[in-house]
């Protein structure tokens, strides 16, 4: 367990976002119009800010599918970029143990 935790490869707090390690986020969502579904990739050094409200910080992210469907996503971390939610318009996450066997 606690190689697992050092080098990641673990799922995060919630059953969307898997961390990658290294600060290196993973979802996948699909549109709901078109039903394309996409891997969005993001780091908490680059594209991760701070909060609006309250400790913690987010990633807000707009999806445009090859269809052109759009939609967006949020994901919400506490101060130590522990996964405490997401939300999505236009598109749903699905969950880390649907994804496909690369």
């Amino acid at each position: 367990m606690f190689w697992k935790n050092l080098f990641g490869n673990k799922k995060a707090n919630n059953p969307y976002v898997l961390d990658a390690g290294q600060g290196v986020f993973l979802v996948r969502v699909r549109t709901l119009a078109h039903h394309d579904e996409l891997e969005v990739r993001f780091t908490k050094s680059a594209h991760i800010g701070a909060a609006e409200e309250g400790n913690g910080y987010v990633l807000r992210k707009p999806i445009v599918s090859n269809s052109l469907d759009r939609g967006e996503i949020a994901v919400f971390f506490d101060s130590n970029y522990r996964v405490t939610g997401t939300e999505a318009q236009g598109v749903e996450f699905i969950a880390v143990g649907e994804w496909p066997k690369d």
